[in-house]
């Protein structure tokens, strides 16, 4: 993959090269053979929110600070489940499936980013989500589908929640202590 990465900016066809999905290993892995090419590994895409934060609790978002490798989110307002659009009295129509995250769970959690944005003005959960990301030294790349959503998703710029929300949200986040504790307490 790493010759194929640096021929490719070799030839001018790219100015640099990133990864998607990588793992702790294989983004230090990749990262070491680009160097041997004089090339730097530029970002790893991965999939990281309030509800998969695997990459953060694994440590890849450390090495990729230790590398300076940019990490980019997808789907980081949950496929829309972080926006409040979805609830248990709400659930999405048609065939649409979630994973195996129970809606109460994910209600739990937009309730919490509902309060924090409230806290800064007013802002929308999607906004404080997107915002948490943007704490965690992750650049979110939220879809659009018309200009409300992507002006939605522009009001998490600008502001910054502080210490506490990111520690609280981290604890109701899946993976968290208390959204553990809740997810036990709710579903046995």
């Amino acid at each position: 993959m790493a010759d194929a990465l640096a021929a490719a900016h070799e030839a001018g066809l790219v100015k640099a090269v990133g990864v998607s999905n990588y793992s702790v290993k294989e983004t230090r892995s990749i990262d070491a053979e680009l160097r041997k090419r004089g090339l730097r590994l530029a970002t790893n895409q991965i999939e990281f929110s309030l509800l998969r934060r695997a990459p953060e609790t694994s440590g890849l978002l450390a090495a990729c600070k230790d590398l300076g490798v940019v990490p980019l989110a997808y789907s980081p307002i949950g496929q829309g489940r972080l926006t409040g659009k979805y609830s248990v009295a709400r659930p999405p129509q048609g065939k649409r499936n979630f994973s195996n995250h129970p809606m109460g769970v994910v209600d739990g959690v937009v309730g919490e980013l509902r309060r924090v944005g409230e806290k800064h003005g007013g802002k929308t959960p999607s906004q404080v989500a997107l915002n948490w990301v943007i704490a965690k030294g992750v650049v979110p790349i939220p879809g659009a589908k018309d200009r409300h959503q992507a002006e939605e998703n522009a009001g998490a710029l600008h502001w910054s929640i502080d210490g506490d929300d990111i520690v609280l949200l981290d604890q109701v986040s899946l993976g968290g202590v208390r959204s553990f504790q809740n997810r036990i307490w709710q579903h046995g």
